[in-house]
């Protein structure tokens, strides 16, 4: 307690002795044992309370030793079962946890990683993965206080994460990286990454781009085979030596038949090769038939009719046929969407075909349209008034959600030659462009979708559509962005499929089951994610016997379930939302790959690198001794003794305050009795 303190402690006697005086004896003189004894408990009351405002404390120091840190950080990875055996990390740790010394100077912590980091002081050699930049950024962010020795027991192969080379710790951290494991680097060629898409359509060639990588010093050769399903498709041989250690294979392959395609690539091995796990690896793609017909019904001659074609047959898998409206029935039956250019009279058998099927179409009007007759012959819009010829501008409606417009935009578009007239839309729609006349944007549809059921009908009303496609090649010097728009339209109108409110989000291969999750989206009747929905998924094995049914977990904006500990093997599945009538089924396959068995030689080189960046040395499972010494040896690594202060407050405010309440009570009972109340 300071020098301040005893003079607020004496000046709080003084203070309420003073009151007291005045109060009891500066004007009544008279003694009395009465007044000495409510003088007493007036003054226990005012200096209670005075002392709880200067609330008195004792300041004492604590003292205590502060040591380092010292991190074991061991690789629990299967490749390390080849480097190593239990036996000699476990004896080397043990070793380190047992030295006197390094006790007298070290915290010691021991934590084990693979995919994640926990705190273990066993060994289990049993993750699939390897994330050395994990484990050392959580190490980086738990020990933020004094000097931290992290020593690194790893082969130095990393399968996930950041590259751990460039990790930046804090300044006084220090890592030690103990190389485990055979440094000799072995010749070695291996299948690297592999692209390819997702989906394939019927007859088309879909491109596979393989990276095939080279460890040595001498010149090889080998060839390169890649098999669809089991059959050879393609055969390549490629060259490499320690200047040009990778090649990248692009090979085109034809998708000849409809279904999941498993593609697997291997590489021949080289002479007397170690490591051949890492000679062949697989992946899938998914072959569909999207061939779309498209029919242009006309009764003219147009330039629009030529600009459709060649937009919608720069997709390969859509071709256009050109037909009068007098056509045949059974050619209409044969189409997936239907274009009506300019209807008149002449087509009443074509709105008859319309009428009794479910076909989708895409009506556009122009001068040449006989709007009488389209009034009388569909029911999906009217249009009245003067129907005067009037070029009329597009306005995109920027809140279009039927499908997507990609980099499509009209601005600086030419107009269109619309009829002037009053139009109403007799089904649910959703209009793509506005009509503007003279420079007055009106609430009048120019482009509009409309639908009903499981039909889908599309309107334009304006002809000179050609107009637009040469303004785009004049913008971008190609008609991409047109092409891609009518492209992305016929999607939408040739498919009857409405919007699945079930979303899965899978591959169709997977390398290791600790990778292998399926992704779910759910949206109710208004297609708004449902996050409150009861989901769950059955899985039944193909090659085995192995069959469950579990929930799906929501995380976030999705749900989700993991098949981590799923073994290898093709599986079906079907996720449902229960108390609805829907699900959505699928299949995938699990690969028996292991990405620890890629490499075998420990990369000392990088480690070496780790520590030079971080203050530290690289040792030599055999060189712990040397470690230990080189530790206890350092003058950075002494321990510190530390004080704290420990402050304590010289009276507890709650005796005093009991103390205040006793006596302002006695006081007050005392008077009571004796009438001075």
């Amino acid at each position: 307690m300071d020098l301040s303190t005893v003079l607020l402690i004496i000046l709080a006697v003084v203070a309420a002795l003073t009151i007291v005086y005045f109060q009891y004896f500066y004007k009544n003189p008279r003694k009395g044992s009465l007044k000495i004894i409510l003088a007493a408990l007036r003054f226990v009351t005012l200096f209670s309370g005075l002392l709880l405002l200067i609330n008195p404390k004792f300041v004492g120091k604590d003292y205590f030793v502060e040591k380092a840190n010292l991190i074991l950080l061991v690789d629990n990875s299967t490749s390390m079962e080849e480097a190593t055996s239990y036996a000699e990390i476990s004896e080397a740790i043990t070793q380190i946890k047992q030295d006197d010394a390094l006790n007298q100077r070290f915290t010691i912590h021991q934590y084990g990683f693979g995919k994640t980091i926990e705190a273990m002081d066993s060994i289990h050699f049993n993750q699939s993965n390897t994330d050395i930049s994990n484990a050392l950024s959580t190490v980086n962010d738990v020990f933020v206080n004094g000097n931290n020795v992290i020593v690194l027991f790893s082969d130095g192969n990393q399968t996930l994460g950041r590259d751990y080379e460039y990790i930046n710790l804090n300044e006084k951290s220090t890592v030690n990286p103990v190389v485990v494991g055979d440094t000799t680097q072995y010749e070695d060629i291996s299948v690297g990454l592999i692209n390819v898409n997702k989906y394939a359509f019927l007859r088309n060639s879909f491109p596979i781009e393989t990276s095939i990588r080279y460890q040595g010093s001498r010149p090889v050769s080998s060839t390169v085979t890649i098999s669809i399903n089991g059959k050879r498709v393609h055969q390549e041989r490629v060259n490499l030596n320690s200047n040009k250690s990778s090649q990248t294979l692009n090979t085109l392959i034809e998708a000849q038949s409809v279904g999941i395609k498993t593609i697997k690539i291997e590489v021949n091995p080289l002479e007397n090769e170690r490591n051949t796990a890492n000679n062949s690896k697989e992946t899938a793609i998914e072959v569909i038939d999207e061939k779309t017909n498209v029919i242009v019904v006309s009764d003219i001659l147009h330039p629009d009719i030529g600009a459709l074609k060649k937009a919608i047959e720069s997709n390969e898998q859509r071709s256009v046929t050109l037909v009068k409206p007098i056509t045949e029935q059974s050619i209409l039956e044969e189409s997936d969407l239907i274009i009506l250019y300019q209807p008149n009279r002449n087509f009443r058998s074509v709105y008859e075909f319309l009428e009794n099927s479910t076909s989708n179409y895409l009506t556009i009007t122009g001068s040449k349209t006989d709007w009488n007759f389209l009034n009388r012959a569909q029911e999906s819009f009217t249009i009245s008034g003067s129907r005067q010829p009037e070029e009329i501008l597009p306005i995109l409606n920027n809140a279009f959600g039927l499908f997507g417009l990609g980099d499509f935009s009209v601005d600086g578009f030419p107009p269109l030659k619309g009829t002037l007239g009053d139009i109403q839309l007799n089904k649910n729609s959703e209009i793509l462009m506005f009509q503007q006349l003279q420079g007055i944007t009106l609430d009048k549809p120019l482009f509009t979708i409309l639908t009903e059921g499981n039909t889908k009908e599309a309107v334009l009303f304006g002809e000179d559509l050609w107009r637009w496609r040469a303004q785009v090649y004049r913008n971008d010097q190609n008609f991409k962005k047109f092409d891609d728009f009518i492209n992305n339209m016929m999607v939408y109108l040739a498919s009857n499929r409405q919007r699945s409110r079930l979303e899965l989000d899978y591959e169709l291969v997977f390398d290791n089951a600790s990778v292998a999750k399926i992704r779910v989206s759910y949206f109710d009747e208004s297609y708004q994610f449902d996050s409150n929905a009861n989901l769950s998924i059955a899985i039944k094995g193909k090659d085995n016997d192995f069959s469950r049914v579990s929930p799906i977990l929501l995380k976030g904006s999705f749900y989700e379930v993991d098949l981590s500990d799923l073994e290898a093997g093709e599986y079906n599945f079907t996720v449902t939302v229960q108390d609805e009538n829907l699900n959505r089924s699928g299949t995938f396959r699990i690969l028996d790959f292991n990405p620890e068995k890629q490499l075998i030689s420990a990369n000392n080189q990088k480690l070496e690198r780790l520590a030079r960046k971080n203050k530290g040395k690289s040792y030599f499972l055999d060189g712990v001794k040397t470690l230990i010494n080189d530790l206890t040896s350092s003058e950075e690594y002494l321990p510190v003794q530390k004080s704290r202060d420990n402050v304590v407050s010289l009276i507890d405010f709650r005796i005093l305050l009991g103390l205040m309440i006793f006596s302002l009570a006695l006081e007050w009972f005392i008077r009571k009795y004796n009438g001075l109340i």
